[in-house]
C-alpha cells in the first residue's frame, strides 16, 4: 500500500506536467478518439473499437486505429495486416485488422504510429487510439473510459490494486462505457454514460471461419472452454447464458498458448477471438470453435462521438 501511494502520486504529477505544459502534447491534423481504461487488464475495448470504427464509417468518416501492440516485439511502428504475426504486433491489433475494415498501426510511441498511419492512408480523417488513455503525448479530442463488471475492484492504485490512475481521473473523461456493469457509483454525476453488451451465438471453426456451428450443434458434447482475456469469467458467463455446458480453463490476459495446454480429453474447446489469433499458430488435434462477438451500445455512442467531432476546431 505505501508503494501504491507513491505510484498514485507520480501518476498525478506526470498528468499535471502535461496539463501545465512542462511536458508537451502533439496534436495531429485529424481528430483523435481515445478508448481506454484506468484499470489494468482487458475490459472489452477491442469490440468497442470495432463497433465505433464501423459506426463512424457508416456516417461517412474514414477511421484508422493505432494501438500499442501489447506484448508485441516491435521497436518501431508497423502497419498490421491480416497475416501479421501476433508475437510481433500483439493479439488485439491483429484481431482489429482481421475483423475490421480500418487500417491498423501498432507502436509503443502512439504519436509515431499515428503519423505512419496517416502517411500510408491519407484518406483517414479520424484516429481511434486503442488503450491510449495514459499516453498523454498524443493530444485527443474525445476520451472514452471503459469499465467492466469488476468496476474499480478494491480501488487502490498499482501494485496494491488495479488502478493505473486514481479514481478521480473519471472526472476528466468525456464519456464512460459500462460493459456488463449496471451501476457505477464511482463515476462523477452528470458524466455521459453508455451501456455495452456483447452479443454472439454463432461459432466459427479455427482456421476455417467459413465453417460455422450454432449452440444446438454443441449440445451434449464434452467441451473445455479456454479464455486468456482480462476477465475470463465474462466469456464463461456468455457461454453459460447460451445454455452451453463446459469445463472452464482460465488463463492470464494475452496468454501465449502451447499445444499441450489444449490437449484435453473432450470433443472441442470453445474460445474467444482474441485467443484464436494465437491458437491458429499451433498444431491442434481437436476442432477449436471460436465465438465472435459484437458490441451493442445504448444509447448511440457513435452519435455522441460525431457531435463532439463536428464541434472540433480545424487543425
Amino acid at each position: 500500500m505505501p508503494v501504491s501511494l507513491v505510484f498514485a502520486g507520480l501518476v498525478m504529477l506526470r498528468r499535471a506536467c502535461y496539463r501545465w505544459g512542462w511536458l508537451s502534447c502533439e496534436r495531429l491534423p485529424v481528430a483523435v478518439v481515445v478508448v481506454g481504461n484506468i484499470t489494468v487488464g482487458g475490459v472489452g475495448k477491442t469490440p468497442l473499437i470495432l463497433h465505433l470504427a464501423a459506426a463512424l464509417r457508416q456516417r461517412g468518416r474514414q477511421p484508422g486505429i493505432v494501438s500499442r501492440g501489447y506484448r508485441g516485439a516491435l521497436d518501431s511502428p508497423q502497419v498490421v495486416t491480416a497475416t501479421s504475426d501476433p508475437a510481433l504486433v500483439g493479439d488485439e491489433p491483429l484481431l482489429l485488422a482481421r475483423r475490421g475494415a480500418s487500417p491498423v498501426v501498432v507502436g509503443r510511441d502512439r504519436v509515431a504510429a499515428a503519423k505512419l498511419l496517416l502517411a500510408s492512408h491519407p484518406s483517414c480523417d479520424v484516429l481511434l487510439s486503442d488503450d491510449g488513455l495514459q499516453h498523454y503525448r498524443l493530444a485527443r479530442d474525445v476520451e472514452i473510459a471503459v469499465f467492466d463488471s469488476r468496476g474499480l475492484m478494491n480501488g487502490w492504485s498499482l501494485p496494491a490494486g488495479p488502478l493505473r490512475e486514481p479514481a478521480s481521473r473519471c472526472k476528466s473523461v468525456d464519456v464512460a462505457v459500462l460493459n456488463g456493469l449496471d451501476a457505477a457509483p464511482f463515476l462523477p454525476p452528470g458524466l455521459p454514460t453508455f451501456r455495452m453488451r456483447l452479443r454472439g451465438d454463432r461459432f466459427q471453426r479455427l482456421n476455417a471461419p467459413q465453417t460455422t456451428c450454432g449452440v444446438e450443434d454443441l449440445a451434449g458434447k464434452q467441451l473445455h472452454a479456454c479464455a486468456g482475456i482480462g476477465d475470463p469469467q465474462r466469456f464463461f458467463d456468455h457461454l453459460s447464458a447460451l445454455g452451453i455446458g463446459f469445463a472452464a480453463h482460465a488463463f492470464a490476459d494475452h496468454h501465449s498458448y502451447t499445444a499441450s495446454e489444449l490437449a484435453f480429453f473432450c470433443d472441442a474447446p470453445p474460445t474467444t477471438e482474441k485467443d484464436a489469433v494465437k491458437l491458429a499458430q499451433l498444431s491442434l488435434s481437436l476442432p477449436v470453435w471460436v465465438l465472435p462477438v459484437t458490441a451493442e451500445l445504448s444509447p448511440d455512442l457513435a452519435a455522441f462521438v460525431m457531435e463532439k467531432l463536428n464541434g472540433r476546431p480545424s487543425a
